[in-house]
């Protein structure tokens, strides 16, 4: 994933004033807590508290009965100001400097259902990696792949063990995807002028939502200069064009869109910013989004602590609406090696935008984010052996299915002889990265052409058929370690037809179009 942090791995105010809808109603959590307003809103003291903290950045999640108006009051009165309201979901994203902010309205339990801020200190400039540096393409490289290309194949083909690993050179003898749908890459950026993507990028789809208020000025959705080069790479993994010039894509038919969330400097994904991209999505008609990232500043979202578990509200509600408006999203489980169905993990890198505090969580409860929400595909990887990555988590009944992520212990037999994942980088060129990152476009390739065989599919109907045409993957002997070590499979367990490692087993684009 993006961060890009446990292993994958960020506007203008607009004025509030629109009573929420009855869309609240699906909500349990919102229903349960919600109360009559009464004076709840007139209660707040009219003395604006002193702005002697961090100018942060909060959501606020709206109890059923509550109106945006009486929200907007409650926020202001507060020493807040309203940046944006998702009012189809009841969500507020706001700023403060009052360090009381969200404890004086979670106070008011008649008009929200839970606050919290979205980062633990005022933003600074912190890169964080996680599948390290991008491998360029050498001209050697590129050259010994163009002289093996056989007739029909893009001229770097012969280097993208990948798309066989999942059949989808076979596939794209009898359908490439369609250009009515569109996959949304939720991420750092996409270079729509890289000329395998340009033939199938979707501007009218596109948008820069850091803050959490989507700018579709062009070239918003386009990566910050010298910034990074993930967004681009997801992006030819799932829809670069066959059109003889470099690499090709597992849905090379469809459209593909870019919805930036990434803060500038950083690597770093919050939840104002991510809401704002599922509901851009949901709205703008996007079939199929990639998130390969987790949101920040946590490795996991603990849902017993009162600032998180706003934002674990906050993306719930927002990829619920996302599956309701027909969109299917899909997630990387991640690049920790931990088994997100233990019955705890050990996080260390939590919070990543200040000082890191050790804590031993509950994956139950702590949420790896958004790839654990309802109704998130979530996708482990696999190198070009078919074992499971080295790097990359798992866990019987979290993971969904398993996809090609690259393994540099893994040596395929390609020209470049390189076991990491070649695609698409910003500039026009190409490189080698590896990750669940590089693993979750796929699967988000595969379920396009899906979507474009069966057009009338549900997000659930698409999630089931990547799981039931799935190759079935036994638990192997022996895996690769991080030191390239084969060592006993010990952690992979299997029950219900699925493996903690596979889910229920790696995508088949080959399937999805017969």
């Amino acid at each position: 994933m993006a961060h890009l942090g446990h292993g994958r791995r960020r506007a203008l105010a607009v004025p509030v004033g629109l009573a929420l809808t009855a869309s609240l109603a699906f909500l349990p959590s919102v229903a349960a807590s919600a109360a009559p307003l009464g004076n709840t809103a007139d209660s707040v003291t009219a003395a604006k508290p002193a702005a002697t903290g961090p100018k942060l950045s909060y959501v606020a999640n709206l109890n059923v009965y509550a109106t945006a108006t009486a929200a907007k009051k409650a926020i202001e009165r507060a020493g807040g100001t309203v940046v944006v309201a998702h009012e189809q979901i009841g969500v507020i994203v706001a700023h403060s400097e009052n360090p009381d902010f969200a404890k004086q309205l979670r106070a008011q339990r008649g008009l929200f259902a839970s606050v919290g801020a979205t980062r633990t200190t005022a933003l600074k400039a912190v890169q964080t990696t996680e599948e390290g540096t991008t491998q360029t393409l050498s001209a050697a490289d590129a050259a010994k792949a163009a002289a093996q290309a056989e007739p029909g194949q893009e001229p770097l083909e012969s280097n993208q063990w990948d798309l066989r690993a999942i059949k989808a050179d076979a596939a794209h003898k009898i359908n490439d995807g369609s250009p009515d749908v569109t996959v949304g890459v939720i991420d750092t950026g996409v270079d729509d002028t890289h000329p395998d993507l340009a033939p199938n990028f979707s501007k009218e789809q596109s948008a820069n939502c850091v803050g959490g208020v989507a700018d579709t000025t062009d070239g918003a959705w386009r990566p910050y200069p010298n910034g990074s080069d993930h967004g681009t790479h997801v992006a030819g993994t799932i829809a670069a064009a066959r059109n003889g010039i470099g690499v090709s894509g597992v849905a090379p038919g469809a459209k593909v869109a870019g919805i930036k969330v990434s803060e500038p400097g950083t690597s770093l994904f919050y939840t104002e910013a991510v809401v704002c991209g599922f509901m851009f999505a949901a709205e703008k008609g996007i079939e199929v989004t990639n998130n390969s990232y987790y949101v920040d500043p946590w490795n996991y979202t603990c849902k017993n602590d009162d600032d998180q578990k706003a934002l674990v509200e906050a993306l719930t509600r927002a990829t619920k609406y996302a599956e309701r408006k027909g969109v299917l999203s899909v997630a990387s489980a991640g690049n920790s090696n931990h088994d997100l169905a233990a019955d705890s993990i050990e996080d260390t890198t939590s919070p990543n935008d200040s000082t890191p505090v050790p804590r031993t969580i509950d994956p139950k409860v702590c949420l790896d984010l958004p790839t654990q929400l309802p109704g998130v595909v979530t996708v482990s990887a696999t190198g070009d052996k078919g074992l499971k990555s080295y790097y990359s988590s798992y866990g019987l009944g979290v993971v969904d299915v398993a996809a090609p992520g690259g393994d540099k212990w893994q040596v395929p037999a390609t020209p470049d002889a390189n076991g990491r994942v070649l695609s698409t980088v910003p500039g026009g060129g190409y490189g080698y990265k590896q990750g669940t990152s590089m693993a979750g476009p796929h699967v988000a390739g595969v379920a396009a052409l899906l979507k474009s065989a069966h057009p009338n599919a549900t997000p659930s109907q698409l999630q089931a058929m990547l799981k039931a045409q799935a190759t079935k993957v036994a638990c192997p002997e022996k895996i690769y370690d991080a030191t390239g070590n084969l060592v006993n499979a010990t952690t992979c367990t299997a029950k219900w037809g699925q493996t903690a490692y596979y889910g229920s087993g790696v995508v088949d684009a080959l399937k999805a179009v017969q």
